[in-house]
């Protein structure tokens, strides 16, 4: 069967792989969402920090024996911590000067993480055995669905659903709000601001983590994965919103889709396609598609 001179298996397998990176682009763009929203730092370590992710569970598995689903848990809280600390020790004396020191900063150490990683590591990709339970695949008649792929995706609705459900609909969320806009206000009524930045860039990192032990089965797990995804994920960012948490999600899976179907209808494109967007969205809507104006 034919869609436009495109057999119907070759464009369902395209929107399944776009929906995948839209699913990986949702996460971490949510992170860095997360993080400009409250902080108002563009973290440049983001992709360092997935990378991690993918190297702890793979660490875990190879040297404690540590299974898949544990490492889904450890290694976000892990991450997460590690975020807090860096948060209290280094990025807190940054709040008062100007922007550019926090992206500076996240830019250098990123690039010192991805470094240590590569000069232990090398820059050759090690493989991540596929867990028992993610094995095989369903066929769905015009496709093979590769459980592995299905599961990506539901964790990453779920965890993009449950986190914006957290931020819009519960006391936490709307302190977090509160802390954005009115940090004196918000402290005055006996809310521990600096704990809640603190947590916050935390909780943003810890979803980058999450991010790197979902792809580490399914991509070779290399100290350049990062680097490679999170220049595009800054494009997703921009192109939602600095700062929107729903912008954030919908944006990447929506680009995600987007790049699939460009590799169908125009491959040549599909590597600057979201770039091309970015600049028109700027110019017709500088906020983003879900950003406030000025």
């Amino acid at each position: 069967m034919l869609i436009f001179g495109i057999p119907l298996q070759l464009l369902s397998t395209q929107i399944l792989l776009g929906l995948i990176n839209g699913a990986f682009y949702a996460i971490l763009s949510l992170g860095l969402a997360i993080i400009f929203g409250l902080l108002n730092i563009v973290n440049f370590a983001h992709g360092a920090f997935y990378m991690m992710g993918a190297f702890g569970a793979l660490l875990l598995l190879d040297h404690f024996a540590i299974n898949y689903w544990v490492a889904l848990i450890v290694m976000p809280l892990a991450i997460g911590l590690m975020g807090c600390i860096v948060e209290r020790l280094i990025l807190r004396r940054l709040y008062e000067l100007d922007h550019m020191y926090g992206m500076i900063l996240t830019y250098g150490m990123g690039l010192v993480i991805v470094g240590l990683f590569r000069n232990q590591y090398g820059a050759t990709g090690l493989p991540y055995a596929l867990p028992a339970a993610l094995q095989g695949g369903v066929n769905l008649g015009f496709m093979f669905l590769p459980i592995s792929r299905a599961f990506v995706l539901v964790a990453s609705v779920a965890v993009c659903l449950a986190t914006w459900l957290m931020i819009e609909k519960t006391r936490l969320g709307s302190w977090l709000r509160a802390a954005t806009e009115k940090p004196a206000l918000t402290e005055a009524f006996g809310i521990n601001v600096p704990m809640l930045i603190t947590l916050t860039y935390g909780f943003g990192v810890a979803l980058a983590a999450f991010a790197g032990v979902l792809a580490a089965p399914i991509q070779s797990v290399n100290p350049m994965m990062g680097a490679d995804l999170i220049i595009v994920v800054f494009a997703v960012v921009v192109i939602g919103g600095m700062g929107s948490i729903s912008g954030a999600i919908l944006t990447g899976f929506m680009l995600g889709l987007i790049e699939g179907l460009t590799k169908v209808f125009w491959p040549q494109a599909s590597t600057t396609v979201i770039f091309v967007i970015m600049a028109v969205i700027l110019l017709l809507r500088p906020a983003g598609l879900f950003g406030k104006q000025a």
